[in-house]
């Protein structure tokens, strides 16, 4: 994706003009006192790192400090940074499936995280770059739902399946690989139910519906979307959908739309499952693919 520093630079505008701008400041005194250190655990917390989060961070710049015997304030800042993206560095966790040339993705999410416009935006990008894209509104609890997504797909350009709310979500799923094999679509992207009784519910039906996708030859994903600007809330429901489904990979919506941007830090520390997309707007062409250098970078400089 083209401009991926200038999107994520635009995208963290807040977070670096606030907490990280304030943070970067502390490093310029000629000497680290136990004073700076406060600062910056309230710093870091108040930019929703968390508590956890920040401890373990500020112990390995700690540790560097004493095992490299760093004294100046850009020796300490540069470490500070480094064990950042080292804690942003999360594995990815291997797609199912027989890694064919179609992918399905699915997109899981409480309702109200942007969960429909990140949908847009990557079938908009894989759409540029040449792929064919096929929606799917699996998300047939709430008929606005379905409304909503037929109306992304209407901008974007690209075909949604879909059926009457209150139908079978697997059903759905079931139409819109049948109908991705017809018009040769090698991207389908689904759109699933925000919200559902328990768990338990949750976990069967996004069950049926993988074990729907599984029956044809393509790469399956799951990303799970976060509304950002929730912070800590928002981990809290994504530690209960990531305790529910096999998620593969975190969209991260709406960090344009706060100044807390240490909450990627405590999405990875906590859940460990990697970030792959920042939301950087509101328009479809408004997100990056994350990168945890360039984002790093972009918070403090």
């Amino acid at each position: 994706m083209a401009d991926l520093s200038k999107r994520t630079e635009q995208g963290v505008k807040r977070t670096r003009d606030s907490f990280f701008g304030r943070i970067s400041g502390l490093f310029n005194r000629s000497k680290i006192e136990d004073s700076t250190w406060d600062e910056l655990e309230e710093l870091l917390i108040s930019a929703d790192v968390g508590v956890d989060t920040t401890g373990k961070l500020l112990g390995c710049v700690k540790k560097r400090i004493r095992d490299e015997k760093l004294s100046e304030g850009s020796q300490v800042r540069t470490a500070l940074k480094e064990e950042m993206v080292r804690m942003l560095e999360v594995a990815p966790k291997p797609a199912g499936g027989p890694g064919a040339a179609t992918r399905i993705i699915l997109l899981v999410g409480v309702n109200g995280t942007g969960k429909t416009t990140s949908i847009a935006k990557l079938a908009s990008e894989y759409k540029a770059n040449g792929y064919r894209v096929l929606l799917g509104a699996a998300d047939t609890f709430r008929a606005a739902a379905i409304d909503q997504l037929k109306m992304w797909g209407t901008r974007v350009g690209v075909d949604v399946i879909a059926q009457q709310p209150g139908a079978d979500p697997g059903a759905v799923v079931f139409d819109t690989l049948q109908a991705a094999q017809n018009r040769n679509a090698n991207v389908v992207i689904i759109d699933t139910a925000g919200r559902l009784q328990t768990k338990h519910n949750l976990m069967d039906e996004l069950k049926k519906i993988k074990k729907v996708a599984g029956k044809y030859e393509a790469s399956q994903e799951v990303l799970l979307v976060i509304d950002a600007t929730t912070g800590q809330n928002g981990l809290s429901q994504a530690r209960s959908f990531t305790e529910a489904t096999d998620v593969t990979g975190i969209f991260l919506s709406k960090l344009d739309g706060t100044a807390k941007g240490g909450i990627v830090l405590a999405i990875c520390d906590s859940l460990q499952i990697p970030i792959k997309y920042i939301g950087t707007g509101e328009n479809v062409e408004d997100f990056a693919p994350f990168d945890s250098k360039s984002f790093v970078a972009a918070i403090f400089e």
